[in-house]
């Protein structure tokens, strides 16, 4: 088993977690100045990189083995949140590739994880939507396809991508007869960027399509999309690449909310001197409480509810398509409130909201990340469905519920 003898910058035996929020909180000024910039670099700023990359932020979902803070969901839900609150762009970066960078760290192959971990923690980012052909070679794969979408993948040494797995000629299958797929790893410099994110909102995390071309991938760069037992890292890892990125869409939503609110109360103190303001308005005032009240639920639905996933882990009890589903119901509940949150914001900014700014800014991001399948209708309608016990034998993959593999 892999075990690096590096010796990261922080970890967290260095630092507990609350030191690790306090430094992210003391790098606030630096997140604030370089936002609107990186809405026109595509990227984050090279500060905010270096500062993240000093600290090891990159690695937080990441195994201790591979130089990761290895912080539990709940931990991650309460970081990623606080980076939101300062900036959804940044906050979007990091979980994402926190995503990538953790699953390569917990369910590669040995001689995968010490070319990419082993002088150090790596970054890691792309799409694991299989829209690539694998072909299955002695040793390996030859891996080529197009993907959109690779957030953060600016910042990433290497690429991960998903895609059907072909043998023969032909689509190969597992047990029950469900197509198998994968998750591969690739050196960026085998990797063909398109920079084509001109979009309304999330900018700055420069998610644009990339494509491979009939690039070897060895087998240990490689690991099934469904995987949910880690080669190294804890418990934490039997949520698997679903519970992982559930975590980074919630606490982004979540984070958002409450500032946008945050800057529409200052906005409202501001004008309180001014008569007819939003400040002496009860509609405002009674609709403030309102989406108070329901951002401060989905809020304590999400955290509530990876507490208990948590504790079923710890136990030693399986991850089992019901906790997909409530983390999934979370993440919905916690996005759309967001969404709520930014219309009221922006319609009771007025003019304010229509210039260049930090409302504005909320307001285009909020409704970008919405659109991420992961909060589509679709899948809250798949939560209703297994919620109301319609779908026995089924279990969660990334597009929805699917018929479960037998072991």
């Amino acid at each position: 088993m892999y075990v690096s003898n590096a010796k990261r910058k922080l970890g967290r035996a260095d630092f507990s977690f609350h030191d690790l929020i306090k430094q992210v909180q003391e790098l606030r000024p630096l997140i604030e100045e370089s936002a609107p910039s990186n809405e026109g670099r595509g990227m984050l700023a090279p500060a905010v990189v270096d500062a993240f990359t000093e600290m090891g932020l990159f690695g937080y979902f990441a195994p201790k083995e591979v130089h990761g803070w290895e912080l539990s969901p709940v931990e991650a839900l309460e970081l990623i949140e606080t980076v939101a609150e300062i900036d959804g762009p940044t906050a979007w970066v990091l979980f994402a590739t926190g995503l990538c960078t953790s699953a390569a760290g917990a369910f590669l192959g040995d001689s995968a994880v010490e070319a990419m971990f082993g002088s150090g923690l790596t970054v890691a980012a792309g799409q694991g939507i299989p829209n690539g052909k694998a072909i299955a070679v002695p040793g390996g794969y030859r891996l080529t396809g197009k993907w959109s979408y690779g957030s953060g993948i600016k910042h990433a040494h290497y690429v991960h991508a998903g895609a059907i797995v072909y043998e023969e000629g032909r689509p190969r299958t597992v047990r029950n007869g469900t197509t198998e797929t994968l998750i591969l790893n690739v050196p960026r410099e085998k990797v063909n960027f398109h920079d084509n994110w001109d979009v309304i909102g999330l900018r700055a995390t420069g998610s644009i399509d990339y494509s491979i071309d009939d690039v070897f991938v060895p087998e240990d760069f490689c690991y099934t999309a469904r995987v949910t037992e880690p080669l190294r890292g804890g418990w934490t890892y039997r949520t698997g690449p679903i519970g992982i990125g559930t975590v980074g869409h919630t606490a982004f939503a979540l984070g958002q909310a409450k500032r946008i609110l945050g800057e529409t109360a200052a906005l409202a103190r501001a004008k309180a001197a001014i008569p007819n303001s939003i400040a002496n308005s009860s509609s405002f005032l009674e609709g403030y409480a309102w989406m108070e009240a329901r951002v401060k639920a989905a809020r304590a639905l999400a955290f509530e509810t990876w507490a208990s996933v948590e504790k079923s882990l710890r136990q030693g009890e399986p991850f089992t398509t019901r906790h997909v589903t409530l983390i999934r119901l979370a993440l919905n509940h916690a996005t759309w409130t967001a969404v709520e949150a930014c219309d009221f914001a922006f319609k009771a900014a007025g003019g304010v909201s229509l210039r260049n700014g930090i409302i504005q800014r909320i307001y285009r991001d909020m409704h970008a990340g919405s659109q991420h399948i992961t909060s589509s209708p679709v899948m809250l309608s798949e939560c209703g469905k297994e919620l109301a016990g319609l779908a026995p034998g089924k279990q969660w993959s990334s597009l929805g519920l699917v018929d479960a593999v037998a072991e």
